[in-house]
């Protein structure tokens, strides 16, 4: 996997930008470091290299995810998960157990909300039957970024969210301090809201919302 890799990992070494690197820091409170490659240009980046290189196959996807992962610059987490939004429509019924893996290790809101609403979301819609058990056992995981991938996995939805469970869900955890709980509540409330502004709406008339959940899911109420 190191040979595969290494010629993006060099690549990407090249633009490194301490002044971005230092400020990107700063933005995720000092737990990572960084290369301070912008978005764009890490894209582009990777676009390059799988076109030379080539996509890997969906079997390989869990032991290039995990090498990137363990890379001390948090932009090769961000790679890996523009890697997994390629291939994600590939994934097999098993990998969500290393997914999961993914969003508990080293998390923040940056890594964990793509690996929610756009690899998990997608996962739950090859596979619909693993929806709830899995959903379910993050909301009893006790763990913040699970929970909170349990909220916001239907961002991208629509018409097809699952309104009952995603009501469910916040109910649950409506009483939760954590700010990213609180976030995640509004966000999912809020996006929702451009599909079935009614249902919002009434949502939020007839729940009892934390401030910041209430403020965020009103917005285009």
């Amino acid at each position: 996997m190191e040979s595969y890799l290494s010629p993006l990992i060099k690549k990407l070494k090249s633009f490194r930008n301490e002044k971005r690197a230092a400020s990107s820091k700063k933005y995720l409170k000092d737990q990572y470091e960084f290369l301070g490659v912008d978005t764009k240009t890490r894209r582009e980046v990777l676009n390059l290299f799988l076109k030379e290189y080539g996509i890997p196959s969906v079997h390989r996807m869990k032991e290039v995810s995990f090498y990137l992962w363990n890379l001390p610059e948090r932009d090769f987490q961000h790679v890996a998960v523009d890697l997994l939004n390629k291939v994600k429509k590939k994934l097999l019924e098993e990998d969500i157990n290393w997914l999961e893996q993914l969003i508990v290790q080293k998390s923040w809101w940056d890594t964990v909300d793509g690996l929610a609403s756009w690899i998990a979301g997608t996962y739950f819609t090859l596979y619909p039957h693993k929806t709830s058990v899995i959903t379910e056992t993050w909301m009893n995981s006790g763990n913040m970024w699970l929970q909170r991938a349990a909220i916001i996995f239907q961002l991208k939805y629509k018409m097809k969210t699952d309104t009952r469970l995603l009501s469910d869900y916040i109910v649950r955890l409506s009483d939760r301090k954590e700010f990213f709980i609180r976030k995640a509540i509004g966000w999912a409330l809020r996006e929702y809201s451009k599909t079935d502004k009614q249902w919002v709406k009434n949502f939020i008339q007839n729940h009892e919302l934390s401030s910041l959940s209430y403020k965020e899911a009103s917005k285009y109420v």
